[in-house]
């Protein structure tokens, strides 16, 4: 019990918590307009209570009545004067205020979805702007769905709530305020009923809002499971299709479906039967307080209100039940209100989650710089491109700055690692790349192959031992620079939406069209480029689906080689390309990696039988290196990988 009341407690601070950094967008940017939409709002909500008035206290009492107790009542109706005024002129000036009341309720309105458009653009935008600054163990350990559903549901969402649940909250408030004053000035009697059942209505609907929040928070968590495992199906179409999981695919999808129908169902159950049940209890105040006041009336009972005693007219009744229904109706809006404000704020939760993730921590300050060669042939900065690059390191401890060329040194020392801090996968790793060699990594699945290749980018930071680059310790270098000194061809290729040109130009921002046509023509990939439908400019979507996986990974390498990086990855670059194709890419692959310090991932042995030297890895440790020949003469893993049971490959 005290562990509920605690996570309540929690919650509820986790709400206003999020309440203020959503006010914060809203005021940040539209202070005016708000106060214009506030000044609207009342003026909307007190317009109703003024016809509310007029209709029984003016029209009824002054003028209807009166004129029914002459002989011509017609032409009474409309001689007799109130306050010197005669009828016309106070239907003019009423129907002027509620012309005016319509203008107030369209425009705020329309500033209100204005606003609300505007913070979920903003919201959006500094989601995706952080979005780009995290780790990549955030998009590891979240499913792609699940972040998706943020961007739209949750955005949306609160969306609603400023566009629609916060004005009617805004003005039902007023409305209720100016009513419930009316009210006590009209009798205090008649009041009291009217607080009973608002009490009623209050705790009946704070019990259905409860339920009714709790599960609208539940199904917009499920809302993004779901999301998450249709994208995941989506994308993985192939392997469903292979294995015949379509069965078990439906099984599963119509468990996450079944869970969201059940939330879905029991929060609008009891958000359903609130506005039944406002009604049906303020019908029956209605009739309760005309039964009392026409018994008053008859018997001619005196009221009280706070300005005195007053005897009860049928206009002083008329008016008072219209207050009456006007304070009882806003209270089951708010209530409804309240539930779009439960969802949005279940859903500002997770957006703030998200933008409260901690993005990648970069302390380095070495930079890579363009550079030219000096007398000595030493690196000096310059601000043209000359094609060369050297690193630009800042010395704090004697103020001065050093610049290295750019070679493609890797070493590796004592490095060990771990995904989960407890838990380590690479241990005791010690690697030297000199500058222009082949190294080549071979193993069982879940060696450490890609996770050392990881490193090398710092897409995870090494928990013991040091990594340096060109005798630099990489966490002094700072990230993008570092990355952009390491071109990578993956296993899974990444192609985006978009022409070819621009698919290769990635790996080169400012590349000329020459160029990109000479780095295809170096991976070979011009040939099919060329038979496309417009070349070049052939548009490119869903992931390059219209080309052959082969295709698409000769495009990842025209990109890589675009990028021209002294050190490139290649994680299993050829193990979708078929024997016909990795001939023809072979010359390409050859000229791509000359001069550069290469990492291979070996999927086919016969692609790194020229490496200098192969890293032979099992269960996070290198157990083997050498040449090629070396190791076959060792007859040690790599010699059973090589040729036991004739199998001529590994993962």
């Amino acid at each position: 019990m005290k562990q509920t009341k605690n996570n309540q407690g929690l919650q509820i601070k986790g709400n206003k918590h999020s309440i203020r950094r959503l006010l914060k967008y809203v005021f940040k940017y539209y202070n005016w307009q708000l106060i214009i939409v506030f000044f609207c709002i009342i003026f909307s909500s007190v317009s109703s209570v003024a016809g509310s008035y007029f209709v029984g206290n003016i029209l009824i009492d002054e003028f209807i009545e009166p004129a029914l107790k002459t002989s011509d009542p017609y032409n009474s109706l409309w001689s007799m004067t109130a306050y010197n005024l005669n009828l016309l002129t106070y239907v003019l000036i009423l129907v002027s205020v509620f012309t005016i009341s319509i203008i107030c309720s369209y425009f705020y309105n329309f500033v209100m979805a204005v606003i609300a458009q505007g913070v979920q653009k903003r919201i959006r935008d500094q989601l995706f702007e952080h979005m780009q600054s995290l780790k990549i163990s955030y998009f590891d350990s979240h499913s792609h769905g699940d972040i998706m559903s943020i961007y739209t549901n949750d955005v949306d969402a609160l969306r609603e709530m400023l566009s629609r649940a916060i004005p009617q909250v805004l003005s039902a408030t007023i409305s209720m305020s100016a009513c419930m004053v009316m009210m006590l000035l009209t009798d205090l009697l008649l009041t009291g009923i009217v607080v009973f059942f608002a009490i009623a209505i209050v705790f009946i609907s704070k019990y259905l809002v409860k339920m009714s929040g709790k599960y609208f928070i539940a199904q917009q968590i499920e809302l993004g499971k779901t999301n998450g495992y249709i994208e995941e199906m989506t994308t993985g179409q192939k392997v469903i299709k292979v294995f015949n999981y379509e069965e078990k695919n439906i099984e599963e999808f119509k468990k996450h479906n079944d869970v969201l129908f059940e939330n879905s169902v029991k929060a609008n159950r009891f958000a359903s039967i609130m506005m039944p049940i406002v009604n049906q209890l303020g019908n029956l105040q209605y009739a309760l307080l005309a039964l009392v006041g026409g018994l008053a009336m008859v018997y001619n009972i005196k009221g009280v209100c706070l300005t005195g005693s007053h005897v009860f007219l049928v206009g002083t009744i008329v008016s008072f039940l219209l207050y009456s229904k006007s304070f009882i109706q806003p209270i089951g809006q708010l209530s409804q209100q309240l539930n779009i404000i439960a969802l949005a704020l279940a859903g500002s939760k997770r957006i703030f989650n998200l933008i409260d993730e901690e993005s990648e921590v970069d302390e380095g300050y070495v930079e890579l710089v363009n550079a030219k060669e000096d007398e000595n042939g030493n690196p000096i900065e310059c601000e043209e491109q000359t094609g060369k690059w050297a690193w630009k390191h800042y010395h704090k401890d004697t103020d001065s700055t050093t610049y290295v060329w750019l070679k493609g040194k890797i070493n590796l020392i004592d490095v060990d690692f771990g995904y989960v801090k407890d838990k380590i996968i690479l241990h005791d790793i010690n690697i030297y790349a000199e500058p222009g060699q082949k190294v080549a990594f071979v193993g069982p699945t879940g060696a450490g192959k890609t996770t050392i290749t990881n490193l090398l980018n710092r897409f995870y930071d090494i928990a013991d031992g040091k990594i340096r680059f060109d005798d630099i310790n990489i966490n002094k270098i700072k990230k993008a620079d570092l990355r952009r000194s390491i071109g990578m061809v993956f296993q899974d290729t990444k192609l985006f939406t978009g022409t070819v040109k621009e698919n290769i130009r990635f790996g080169k921002l400012d590349a000329t069209d020459e160029e990109i046509y000479a780095a295809a023509k170096l991976a070979n990939a011009e040939g099919f480029i060329n038979q496309l439908p417009n070349g070049y400019d052939t548009v490119l979507t869903n992931g390059g689906a219209n080309l052959s996986q082969g295709q698409r990974q000769l495009l990842a390498i025209a990109r890589a080689a675009i990028a021209n990086p002294p050190v490139l990855i290649l994680d299993e670059a050829t193990s979708s390309i078929d024997s016909r194709t990795e001939a023809l890419v072979q010359n390409g692959m050859d000229a791509i990696m000359k001069g550069r310090t290469v990492f291979v991932i070996a999927h086919r042995l016969s692609t790194i039988k020229n490496s200098d030297v192969i890293m032979v890895l099992d269960k996070g440790r290198i157990i083997e290196r050498g040449s090629h020949d070396s190791l076959l003469e060792q007859k040690g893993k790599y010699y059973q990988l090589y040729t036991g049971n004739s199998i001529q490959q590994v993962d």
